[in-house]
């Protein structure tokens, strides 16, 4: 293959110096003025899976600003299912591609030092809470003897997704499931299915505030869902109806302000260095939509401004260069750096708008299937709610088919009915602390986690089964529970009047169930 790392005599002046520190910190855990490493949660290690460690990563990422962690994903797959990565057909996807994988350290003290980034994050999230009780609690939150906490940017809480995880969401029974943090260092818990809470109800908060609105006029914070492995737009405050915000599980960081700020240069040849990231991207992208294979072949195969080592950016990558100030209801463009061209389409409301991209990083699902890949969306993140409007904000993640036609989709997919657009365009990256393998990486899986999913509700407050609909939910009743919480009080217009009633999981989606509960449909 074609795909050989640059930069050699860079990286090896800077291995020297890195052996160097290496050294004096050796001399230092010696002396005991180092730091020892704790003994993590699990203990098998993956070559491309978070390990053990006694000083900060010194080698060549240490001179960015913004080094990407790598996702960690390990297997190959075609449009359906896992493959060898040898298999030619699909080359160039993000298996391939090894970069500075997931490094932490266990301070023993409720702290979790990421060795990639620099950051130290709070280990233990705790109870959820609102928005609003997040910001509030950093300015008092202390631990560890540090005072100087604060709520994540979506940028650097992203930087702890991992995609060897598994998508909740398809979760029916009993489910093993690996989440998309690690958490062999990290407290994790999927959503509490005993109180009525969906399986996949585990977003974490952060202080990034879209700029414009969602789900016609709500305040928006773009969170992380470790269950589902994805970035939406979420409610910052209650909604229309609802006694409550929804709420979040929050890990506080601290560390340098500078992670997620990119520093971008155009190279005046039609790329655009990022030197925070070490990056270098097109500055045009496709110009058309196509599918994921045809995305990864179409990078593989770019010769472009003297360089043939193009690829399809991982989706830690892709998200990297999103600029979440800009929207096309606020800037009147995409989510991204101006230097950027950006082709404009017309989207599912007829409105002005800009596209999904794919990455090269396939979305699992529960049994392992891989008929997805992620996309960032850098225009607004269409779904279909009694019409087509933006329901997760410009910089969300999520993921569309590999294969097949939007036809197939006419009210999109899943509880907010996402539009599936499965022709997404491409912007190609090369550069970067990455090596490929032609054959992939394989290492140590990380632990799973045994997972109940009955999709029945239990109601919160008397224990009993809430009733079932019969047939699928009257899209009202989905549309006044979108974006809330488990137990929020909700409302929804009908022929003969207004029901209100309490939003309650009903077939895997938060649903308005009516104070006694809704019959049974007879069938048609």
């Amino acid at each position: 293959m074609k795909k050989i790392k640059t930069g050699i005599a860079i990286l090896s002046v800077i291995a020297v110096l890195a052996l160097a520190l290496t050294a004096c910190n050796l001399i230092d855990l010696v002396q005991g003025t180092g730091t020892s490493a704790e003994t993590p949660v699990s203990t098998q290690v993956s070559t491309k899976s978070a390990t053990p460690e006694t000083a900060m990563d010194t080698g060549s990422q240490a001179a960015l600003t913004y080094p990407i962690v790598d996702t960690d994903q390990e297997k190959c797959y075609n449009n359906n299912q896992e493959i060898p990565c040898s298999e030619s057909a699909f080359a160039g996807q993000d298996a391939q591609y090894s970069g500075s994988v997931s490094r932490y350290r266990d301070n023993g003290d409720g702290t979790i030092s990421d060795l990639v980034t620099g950051l130290m994050w709070q280990q233990d999230p705790g109870e959820k809470m609102t928005y609003d009780q997040a910001v509030a609690g950093e300015s008092s939150f202390n631990l560890a003897g540090y005072t100087d906490w604060r709520l994540p940017t979506i940028k650097e809480l992203y930087s702890l997704i991992l995609f060897d995880g598994m998508d909740a969401s398809s979760c029916k029974g009993t489910c093993s499931l690996t989440p998309f943090i690690e958490t062999r260092y990290f407290h994790f818990s999927y959503g509490d299915t005993a109180i009525g809470e969906r399986v996949i109800d585990s977003q974490f908060a952060t202080s990034t505030l879209y700029g414009s609105t969602t789900m016609h006029g709500a305040m928006t914070m773009f969170g992380v869902n470790f269950a589902d492995g994805r970035i939406k737009g979420y409610p910052a405050e209650a909604m229309p109806g609802q006694n409550s915000a929804k709420t979040f599980y929050v890990l506080y960081v601290r560390g340098s302000n500078s992670y997620g700020q990119n520093d971008f240069v155009d190279q005046g040849n039609g790329v655009i260095l990022d030197n925070a990231t070490g990056l270098t991207w097109m500055q045009a992208d496709s110009q058309t939509g196509m599918d994921w294979q045809s995305a990864l072949e179409y990078c593989e195969t770019m010769d472009f401004a003297g360089e043939t080592d193009w690829r399809l950016p991982n989706i830690k990558e892709l998200q990297s260069i999103v600029d979440y100030t800009r929207s096309p209801d606020i800037t009147a463009s995409a989510a991204i750096d101006p230097l950027f061209q950006t082709t404009s389409i017309i989207n599912e409301a007829g409105q002005t708008d800009y596209p999904y991209y794919w990455s090269s990083t396939t979305h699992v699902e529960t049994g392992g299937e891989g008929s997805t890949a992620n996309y960032i969306s850098f225009g607004r993140a269409m779904g279909y709610m009694n019409g087509w409007i933006d329901v997760h904000g410009a910089g969300a993640q999520r993921s569309d088919p590999k294969t097949g036609s939007a036809s197939d989709y006419p009210q999109g997919h899943g509880p907010q009915g996402d539009a599936q657009r499965i022709q997404n365009y491409v912007r190609c990256v090369r550069g970067g602390d990455v090596t490929y393998t032609v054959s992939g990486t394989q290492g140590v899986s990380r632990p799973q986690m045994t997972v109940e999913s009955t999709g029945i509700n239990t109601n919160q407050n008397t224990n009993q089964q809430a009733p079932s609909f019969g047939q699928t939910p009257p899209q009202a009743a989905v549309t006044a529970c979108s974006n809330a919480s488990q137990g929020d009080t909700c409302q929804f217009n009908v022929p003969n009047g207004i029901i209100t009633g309490t939003c309650s999981t009903l077939m895997q989606q938060l649903v308005c169930v009516p104070s006694g509960g809704i019959p049974d449909r007879p069938s048609r």
